[in-house]
């Protein structure tokens, strides 16, 4: 506050009194003092104010896309578990998959004076983040790479678990498999398709097209799809589901279809043992993720500052059938 004081050429009370929204300061000193907060890029420490009244809980910010969804539930809880201990408070916000929104989000969490944040990125480039880490806001970006800025980075080995669940269908005597998956723009969904064209090109198996739905959000939206495909004159005969609501929605659309048509899928269905049909699910721990990101933030919040990167390993569970030998899986029975 001091350089604020001598660029606007006021009192260090004065300026306080403007900041703390406190009265006893006339509108054209206030103006003068905000127009040099401005152009100093000066955020008002909470923290600090915090500390003075006696209170010592920091905060961090965590945006995800959804915390409806029980992935991003389970990352939210592992998150909690180690900030929880250090007596963080947690503020969480859903970017619903919308750039702009995410923007506002995260720029609301700054102004709040969050002492850090823990970002799923949706929109392509961060860069307007970087005013903010320059002012000292320590960032770990979780499940997606970021550009515009250097941060820690938490992914998930996507490309490794697409290729398991490949090779599991294909194994299975599978040459027509559908691909269910997000928008091609998301990290994810580009690596898991990727890992699905490097198997299907190991084994002789031409990519089609056709056979690929890109773009279902719901699971009412990934049952439709699969019913559309399954329409066709010449259907697939087993489908890669990207996300668990796709899971959901492909095996909701299949009950009226025999065994013969294989599904594996991404994330954890708590539910997956009930299914009447075999089922592969690549797993991993959604918690887990949480934790290293949390872990990262902390360690930058302790003065670490060299850009870390922990890719998180894959592994696919299977629910009614012997596993393939040699690939990393293991069997779950159904109770």
């Amino acid at each position: 506050m001091l350089d604020v004081a001598r660029e606007a050429g006021v009192g260090l009370k004065s300026v306080s009194r403007v900041v703390n929204g406190e009265s006893g300061v006339s509108p054209e000193l206030a103006d003068r003092v905000l127009e040099a907060v401005a152009r100093l890029g000066f955020r008002r420490n909470a923290m600090a104010g915090n500390l003075r009244a006696g209170r010592t809980a920091a905060s961090i910010g965590l945006v995800i896309e959804d915390l409806g969804n029980p992935f991003y539930t389970a990352i939210a809880r592992g998150v909690e578990q180690l900030t929880y201990e250090r007596d963080f408070v947690m503020m969480t916000a859903s970017s619903e998959e919308d750039p702009e929104r995410e923007r506002a989000l995260i720029l609301d969490l700054c102004h709040r004076r969050v002492d850090g944040m823990i970002i799923v990125p949706t929109s392509l480039d961060h860069g307007f983040l970087q005013p903010e880490i320059d002012l000292g806001l320590q960032a770990v970006f979780l499940d997606r790479p970021v550009s515009g800025v250097d941060g820690d980075v938490v992914l998930l080995d996507n490309r490794g678990g697409a290729e398991v669940a490949t090779d599991y269908l294909l194994s299975r005597g599978h040459t027509r498999i559908a691909v269910l998956g997000h928008d091609a723009k998301v990290w994810t969904m580009r690596e898991r398709l990727a890992g699905f064209r490097a198997r299907l090109a190991r084994a002789g198996v031409p990519y089609d097209d056709n056979l690929v739905c890109l773009g279902p959000i719901t699971p009412d939206d990934a049952a439709q799809a699969t019913a559309d495909l399954l329409a066709r004159d010449d259907p697939p005969t087993a489908f890669l589901a990207c996300n668990n609501r796709m899971t959901v929605g492909v095996l909701t659309a299949l009950r009226r279809h025999g065994p013969e048509i294989d599904v594996a899928g991404f994330d954890d269905i708590e539910t997956a043992g009930l299914f009447a049909r075999p089922l592969a699910l690549v797993s991993y721990d959604a918690t887990e993720l949480g934790r290293r990101a949390a872990a990262l933030l902390l360690e930058r919040l302790d003065g670490r500052r060299t850009p870390q990167q922990v890719v998180v390993p894959t592994v696919l569970v299977h629910y009614g059938d012997e596993p393939v030998a040699g690939t990393n899986t293991k069997v779950r029975r159904s109770r």
